[in-house]
């Protein structure tokens, strides 16, 4: 196991110096290029359909970035054709990040993972918004369809190799910690904002509800 002890603050690249880092790397293998095809193939398009977890990331007009997990049981995230694809937008706590950011930027990416499977899916393209209703009734779970749908104009698209997930071990459950490693979500954030003891016991119950009945529509 590595140190787990804070190193001092480090010292950074000016921008020449990350420049020539960065060309010391040596050249990709042909294969590495021309495995980016552009488009969804029949083994990227099954792995999509079986996947129940992407990682989407987003930026607004000036650059800054959010990614954050999707996840859906598999079939969810549909494959529509070849350069489309398309993520229901699940009940969340209306931050809207992502889609904020589509407003601005329509630049998208995304990594699907499959449990048990190290390698992944990347994907890259542009986004739009969808409120077609036969679209959202095809990604209804438990007869809950999403209120929109981001559909992806597909311009990147390739399989990546497993070593990140064979470093992390993330499917062995090797370094799974115990739930009770951390206090509630709602404590920490209580933490952090300086939340009364009142508003933590309301809020749980809140979270609570939301992760037992709030998964495919706002509980009433």
């Amino acid at each position: 196991m590595p140190d787990t002890a804070m190193p001092r603050r480090p010292v950074l690249l000016n921008a020449a110096e990350a420049a020539q880092l960065v060309a010391s790397y040596g050249a990709p293998r042909e294969l590495t290029i021309k495995k980016d095809i552009g488009r969804i193939d029949e083994h990227m398009a099954r792995f999509i359909s079986l996947a129940p977890l992407c990682l989407m990331a987003t930026a607004d007009k000036s650059g800054k970035a959010d990614v954050g997990p999707r996840g859906d049981p598999p079939g969810a995230f549909k494959v529509l054709d070849e350069h489309t694809i398309a993520l229901a937008d699940r009940p969340g706590n209306n931050r809207l990040d992502a889609l904020r950011n589509l407003l601005e930027n329509p630049e998208i990416a995304l990594c699907f993972l499959l449990p048990g499977i190290g390698e992944t899916v990347r994907v890259a393209g542009t986004a739009r918004l969808s409120t077609d209703p036969e679209l959202l009734a095809a990604m209804a779970v438990q007869g809950k369809a999403p209120k929109c749908a981001i559909v992806i104009s597909v311009r990147q698209a390739y399989l990546h190799c497993a070593k990140a997930l064979l470093r992390s071990k993330f499917w062995t459950g090797e370094y799974a910690v115990a739930k009770e490693t951390f206090p509630s979500i709602v404590r920490m954030i209580a933490d952090q904002v300086g939340m009364g003891s009142a508003d933590v016991e309301a809020n749980e119950k809140r979270v609570e509800r939301n992760y037992r009945d709030g998964l495919w529509s706002h509980p009433t």
